[in-house]
């Protein structure tokens, strides 16, 4: 036997045999393969993770876009709904003092100041009209929806409200007397009403408009103004010898001395500034005079008398402060038209400003309607 034959018949032995597993019994798993980290070809796993942190602060940058959009978007309908409430409650007043001034105050002074041409229980019955025409403009006010930077405003609006009403029932309660045989004393009681009426103004002027105006441009609201507002028509009414002349058509017998006849009285005809012409309530007028204005008042003398010591008055009122002046005319003639300068010092610039021109009522003038003029203006 050769070297090669040994060798090939110790290759030909019998293979070992695989070992056998029991009936049943499953066959054994492979063990996992462990991931690779690094050091592979391309660097692939490190590349993955860059990207999965690049994507999560992709989508972080853009959460927090998305968040402060929805935060101006919000901000701002808060904002808009917010100037839309104090656009709306600035409206409302000015409708309800426009009533005021309209449905109330116009004809109370007419029927009173005509009242000699009716008789004492037609008066009456008119003014009892018209006080309830103000308590229901008094109980709309209480209505109102009012933003919480107006409740300053609403609480001296609603004062000012009830107190007209309540001096348009003073005066109904009083004219029938002031038309018959006690005239003197009911007179008195009269232009106590009128005070009252003078304190609203005031009100309105120092603390309602003022407020609303505050709280306005706070909210960059600068488009709008309050509205004017004048129940009583002027001073003269204050006086009981003139409420009683006013009433009775006759003058009173303390007057200093007999009224000539025909007719008497005033009309303010126009006001300008410098070339600037006033346009009347509620236009908005923009005047380039600085602070220290100078109105030119038209007077206008609508009787058929000669008239002396003619006063005339210009009032600014502006953020609660009011500054006044005035200067006599010596004397106007019938149907003639007189004009007078008068310098105010001190207004108020940048701001809206309301001007009253005001000629007071002569010894034996009953229409005192045309007697004032009022104007809202900007100076700057």
């Amino acid at each position: 036997m050769s070297f090669f034959d040994d060798d090939e018949a110790q290759d030909t032995g019998p293979l070992p045999r695989a070992p056998r597993t029991r009936a049943g019994a499953a066959a054994p798993r492979p063990s996992p393969r462990r991931p690779q980290h690094g050091g592979g070809a391309g660097g692939g796993g490190s590349l993955d993770r860059q990207q999965l942190l690049m994507r999560r602060r992709i989508a972080a940058g853009v959460g927090v876009v998305l968040l402060i959009v929805i935060v101006l978007i919000v901000n701002g309908c808060l904002k808009g709904r917010k100037e839309q409430a104090l656009k709306d409650y600035n409206q409302s007043v000015a409708q309800l003092v426009g009533k005021s001034d309209a449905e109330v105050s116009h004809p109370l002074f007419v029927t009173l100041a005509g009242a000699a041409g009716s008789t004492p229980q037609q008066v009456e019955q008119h003014i009892n009209e018209y006080h309830e025409a103000a308590l229901s403009q008094a109980q709309s006010a209480e209505k109102l929806s009012v933003p919480g930077e107006m409740t300053g405003a609403q609480r001296n609006l609603l004062l000012l409200l009830n107190l007209r009403s309540e001096g348009v029932k003073k005066v109904a309660e009083e004219v029938r007397t002031a038309l018959g045989g006690q005239s003197k004393q009911a007179s008195a009681y009269i232009a106590g009403a009128m005070e009252i009426f003078l304190a609203s103004d005031v009100l309105y002027s120092q603390r309602v408009a003022p407020l609303i105006q505050q709280s306005l441009g706070s909210a960059g609201i600068n488009e709008q103004a309050p509205a004017t507002s004048d129940f009583l028509p002027n001073l003269g009414w204050l006086e009981p010898k003139t409420v009683q002349a006013r009433l009775t058509g006759k003058a009173s017998s303390s007057s200093s001395g007999p009224i000539a006849p025909g007719t008497h009285g005033h009309a303010i005809t126009g006001t300008s500034v410098g070339a600037t012409t006033l346009q009347p309530a509620p236009a908005v007028n923009h005047v380039h005079a600085g602070a220290n204005p100078t109105f030119t008042v038209m007077v206008e003398n609508g009787g058929s008398n000669a008239e002396t010591n003619v006063k005339v008055e210009v009032t600014v009122s502006s953020g609660g402060k009011e500054l006044k002046a005035s200067h006599v005319i010596n004397k106007t003639e019938p149907g003639s038209t007189a004009s007078v300068d008068i310098p105010v010092e001190g207004v108020t610039l940048s701001a809206a400003s309301r001007v009253t021109a005001y000629v007071q009522p002569v010894p034996g003038e009953t229409n005192v309607e045309n007697n004032k003029q009022t104007y809202d203006v900007v100076f700057e």
